[in-house]
């Protein structure tokens, strides 16, 4: 019989998980640590406020950028 590899998925540069000196970056230093890095947490709430700044500047975005806020507390992110 063949054999049962499977591949490992690739990482999106974006969010990588080792920083450039090859060890993995460390964590925020939080009571409840966080699962993921801050840059792959809430993925919604970013992209809505990253395109509210971009369109109308950061003054009219305050809604989107509180909301990706309480979502990154959620997640366990001291911001």
């Amino acid at each position: 019989m063949g054999s049962t590899e499977h591949p490992i998925p690739a990482q999106s540069p974006a969010c990588p998980t080792m920083s450039e000196g090859g060890s993995a970056a460390p964590a925020p230093a939080t009571d409840s640590k966080p699962k993921k890095k801050i840059c792959c947490a809430c993925p919604d709430t970013k992209r809505l406020r990253d395109e509210c700044i971009v369109e109308h500047g950061e003054s009219a975005c305050t809604k989107w950028i509180e909301a990706h806020k309480r979502c990154l507390r959620a997640e366990g992110f001291n911001v």
